[in-house]
């Protein structure tokens, strides 16, 4: 074929392309504005015609979630003034001293406890005490939310004065600190030494370390990473990695953790209707030896705990342990609006474990999520009593009472701490193979662990400022 007749082919071929897309396209124009009419004609008649005044602003807002309220959950406008908080919660950071703080039943605000490296932290803030004034403004009387943390919020790199009464003190102290970007670490071990750092350790023999992640954030991998090598370089016989509670975060770091641990494989997949399907697979450059791991989930463990958890367990890494996941399968993409009128979070895929298994809930769904190897359930007084009191385990306490003794087994016996029978088993499940079975991998662990059968509670998270 010459090249006169190659063009004429292919022009012929383009006409006809157009052909059926202008008016497919033109179609869908003109159904978009007829929408965009009918919308602002109900909207100009309310404004005008309803019987009280109305708030033009809720007006809008609810017009556009409305229509997104027929999707799922997971789809939500973000408006330009709640951006910057939005990216915040999604990236684990935010601007302020570090604080985190509850008002108590006689109305004083007491310091749960000071974030690590944050500002409060190193102007000498301490867990337990008691907030007095705020630049000498007294906080008598005041509520928590949002009269007090508009006092202690600022711009990045102005200064605030804060009142304190430190427990047992005589006189209140003034502390000065100055604002700044905070990063809430999210890696967390299983108690403070006396000198607050992390003691990894659930078990001295065998060495069993506990990590424990909260939130998938931007550094959650180099973190981990981190961590788990010094606790090989330690000793370390066998790991438990706790995703209980956690509400995911970026599936890109998940999918990095994960491969930290397996050398090859498929790791997860994601498609969706107008996403091409798309294959995260494993390799062997940077993974780490294999050892005896054991993963914690719960019915609070979503979206990207679900895929740790689901393909460490689908590729005989890991076995889990605890109750049946969340359900949030689901993929979000971050949609600039035009003009800057903010922004769609949009459920555009959903995630598929190795196996082929959908961990999404969808409407009417008897199967979901990711169901453990070994099913150990919790009433929720007892998941409620637990989640206390691993938090209260983890806080800066200044200073901390001597220790004296370190469990050797998962929890301390005692009539007023609750026994996190999650957290034995998984111990329990790791101290048995290392003792009876040596040194065997990984693999032969997983493989002869018994698979069983599945149960609600908000965990409620002090303010942080």
């Amino acid at each position: 074929m010459n090249r006169e007749k190659l063009a004429w082919t292919i022009s012929v071929l383009l006409i006809a392309i157009l052909a059926f897309q202008i008016p497919h396209g033109m179609a869908q124009r003109d159904n978009d504005y007829a929408f965009v009419r009918t919308l602002v004609d109900i909207h100009r008649q309310v404004s005008t015609n309803y019987v009280e005044s109305v708030d033009e602003s809720k007006l809008e807002d609810a017009a556009i979630n409305g229509m997104l309220g027929q999707l799922d959950p997971f789809t939500v406008y973000v408006p330009p003034a709640k951006q910057e908080e939005f990216d915040q919660l999604l990236e684990g950071n935010f601007k302020g001293v570090g604080i985190q703080l509850n008002q108590r039943d006689d109305g004083k605000v007491e310091v749960i406890t000071p974030i690590d490296g944050s500002p409060a932290f190193k102007a000498g803030v301490q867990a337990g005490d008691i907030v007095l004034k705020v630049n000498g403004e007294s906080l008598e009387g005041l509520k928590l939310t949002p009269d007090i943390l508009k006092k202690i919020k600022g711009a990045i790199g102005t200064s605030v004065t804060l009142t304190l009464q430190h427990e047992g003190a005589k006189d209140p102290v003034d502390l000065t600190m100055t604002r700044e970007e905070v990063i809430v670490p999210t890696i967390k071990g299983y108690s403070r030494k006396p000198n607050n750092t992390w003691d990894y350790y659930v078990s001295d023999e065998p060495k069993i370390a506990y990590v424990r992640l909260t939130q998938f954030t931007p550094d959650s991998f180099e973190k981990l990473k981190a961590v788990v090598t010094d606790l090989l370089k330690d000793g370390m016989k066998g790991l438990v990695f706790d995703l209980r509670w956690n509400p995911g975060g970026r599936l890109d770091e998940a999918v990095k953790i994960i491969d930290l641990f397996i050398d090859k494989g498929i790791i997860v997949s994601t498609k969706g209707r107008n996403r091409p399907e798309r294959i995260e697979r494993a390799k062997a450059v940077g993974t780490l030896p294999k050892f005896p791991m054991v993963v914690l989930v719960n019915e609070h463990s979503a979206s990207a705990s679900e895929v740790v958890s689901g393909s460490l367990m689908d590729n005989h890494r890991a076995v889990v342990v605890g109750t049946r996941t969340y359900g949030k399968g689901s993929v979000q993409e971050l949609i600039p609006l035009e003009g800057g009128n903010g922004e769609l979070k949009m459920t555009v895929a959903y995630y598929y474990l190795p196996s082929g298994r959908l961990v999404h809930r969808k409407k009417d769904a008897t199967d979901w999520g990711v169901e453990p190897m070994i099913n150990v359930p919790m009433d929720d007084a007892t998941e409620r009593a637990v989640a206390q009191a691993r938090y209260e385990q983890e806080l800066f306490r200044h200073p901390l009472p001597k220790v004296t003794t370190r469990p050797s087994t998962t929890t301390k016996s005692s009539t007023t701490q609750p026994i996190d029978t999650q957290l034995k088993a998984g111990v329990d499940s790791l101290r048995s193979f290392i003792i009876f079975q040596g040194d065997q991998g990984s693999d032969d662990y997983v493989k002869n662990i018994p698979t069983t059968k599945p149960t609600s509670m908000p965990l409620t998270v002090p303010a942080v400022e």
